[in-house]
């Protein structure tokens, strides 16, 4: 008979899953932790990390080409130095993933197994010809690129978002098929840096957002880049080192685009097909997420799910926030209560940044609240007059019973920060009257937050 080693902890996943592996580690339990890739996860080695270190360099190229709006005149075109920027984003990730080994290493209550896992049986994964058992078992697998089934794709060179991030040559021109964040971000953060940008998208671009917050950012990015909506990508093709796609939509009808580049965004898929699951009891949803209850227990008693891999949400911050709710109930307070999830924010770091949480106008409207709504634009603000944005908009819902907010949504510069005084209000359930009580720094951006909450209270004065 085969021996199955036995942990405290098992840990499937070295990205989200870390917060399952060196807190329990430092107060006693035995964990191992499995990861096929590099540790660290999506987030640190082609994800959130490496993308926001080329975003920021994006926001300054984009700031510096609209510098003439407050009298400022630069001699000669500012320039990136491409290849440069993308190895140093590259070593920084790499060392600060190469970090995490050694420290594992170094921990004796933790053994790294750099390998694929799968399930053998419920409480049984087997990595290396190695088969391993917990009392806990914890899945963290995260999630991969979509491909779509588009005819001739898979036979040229396209990108995912791990190539974008470690590509050192920059494209003349970029074509980016989808409408969400990731498309968007690395897009724009091409565009900025001088590759004429494309963007197709099945329907449209942020379709979640507040539909204020997407027009302005539609009209934005349509002044300087080619974005074709509502469109069917009938085939692509490679040819002469050129991408060709065959496109067609209802206001366009038959057409080509055509680039040096090609990055595929189109959403992602649950990393849960190569688990074996199918030698376990645990189930999946018809989308591949792993199905988890209040606890994110699994369908097996003691084995747990959460990340992407589950869906609840797909941010980093809800995937800590998951595992420091499992490490607190299972191994701190040793006290099974329900998951309670916070207002979710979520931000969109494109140059104008979108950021939001909590109920769109049309998600009050289809849930037939008693709502009031104002928006107040960056423009029009003490900050403005020093800034002369060219967009930007604070839009704030509130019930109109209990002044309580049920919705912001922000687009321009710093709209992460700024949304977070409207974060710490949800969560605390702060009124109208409440975030109005404050003192504002004058003239901070957040006047502008200030001012739309103004409008509100002179909306509620006339009801």
């Amino acid at each position: 008979m085969d021996s199955v080693k036995h942990y405290d902890i098992l840990v499937i996943g070295a990205g989200g899953g870390t917060k399952l592996v060196t807190p329990p580690s430092n107060i006693g339990y035995k964990v191992a932790v499995l990861e096929k890739e590099k540790p660290g996860g999506t987030c640190l080695n082609r994800g959130c990390i490496p993308s926001k270190m080329l975003v920021y360099p994006a926001d300054i190229m984009h700031s510096l080409k609209e510098v003439e709006r407050v009298q400022i005149h630069l001699q000669q075109k500012p320039e990136v130095l491409f290849s440069n920027l993308i190895k140093r984003i590259s070593n920084t990730v790499d060392e600060e993933s190469d970090s995490i080994v050694p420290i594992y290493e170094k921990n004796p209550n933790v053994d790294l197994y750099p390998y694929e896992g799968r399930f053998v049986s419920n409480q049984v994964v087997e990595v290396n010809g190695q088969k391993l058992t917990a009392d806990r078992i914890f899945i963290v697998t995260g999630a991969r690129p979509f491909i779509p089934h588009i005819p001739g794709l898979e036979q040229t060179p396209f990108w995912t978002s791990r190539e974008a991030l470690r590509n050192t040559h920059l494209p003349s021109s970029l074509t980016v098929i989808g409408g969400g964040y990731i498309a968007l971000e690395l897009g724009l953060a091409y565009s900025a840096f001088g590759t004429n940008l494309n963007l197709i998208a099945r329907s449209e671009i942020l379709r979640k957002e507040d539909y204020e917050i997407q027009a302005e950012f539609r009209k934005s990015i349509m002044k300087h880049n080619n974005v074709y909506e509502h469109t069917t990508i009938r085939s692509i093709e490679y040819k002469d080192k050129e991408f060709i796609l065959r496109c067609a939509s209802l206001e366009k009808g038959e057409f080509l685009v055509r680039s040096e580049a090609l990055l595929v965004a189109t959403g992602v898929m649950h990393n849960s097909d190569s688990l074996g699951l199918e030698n376990t009891d645990i189930q999946r949803k018809e989308d591949g997420s792993i199905h988890v209850n209040e606890y994110l227990e699994t369908t097996v008693p003691g084995v747990y799910a959460f990340g992407d891999v589950v869906g609840n949400y797909y941010f980093r911050h809800s995937t800590n926030f998951e595992g420091e709710y499992l490490f607190d109930t299972l191994y701190i307070r040793k006290k099974k209560d329900p998951i309670q999830y916070p207002p979710m924010p979520h931000a969109v770091f494109t140059n104008p940044q979108v950021a939001s949480v909590g109920l769109t106008e049309e998600a009050c409207k289809e849930k037939g609240l008693n709502y009031l709504a104002a928006t107040h634009s960056y423009s029009s603000s003490a900050t403005g007059m020093a800034r002369l944005p060219s967009e930007g908009m604070v839009k704030v819902i509130i019930d109109k019973d209990s002044q309580k907010l049920l919705g912001v949504h922000i687009l321009g510069e710093e709209a992460a920060n700024m949304l977070h005084q409207f974060i710490l209000a949800m969560t605390i359930g702060a009124s109208l009257d409440d975030l109005l009580r404050m003192i504002y720094i004058h003239p901070a951006i957040n006047e502008i937050a200030r001012n739309a909450l103004r409008k509100l209270r002179e909306k509620l004065s006339k009801n």
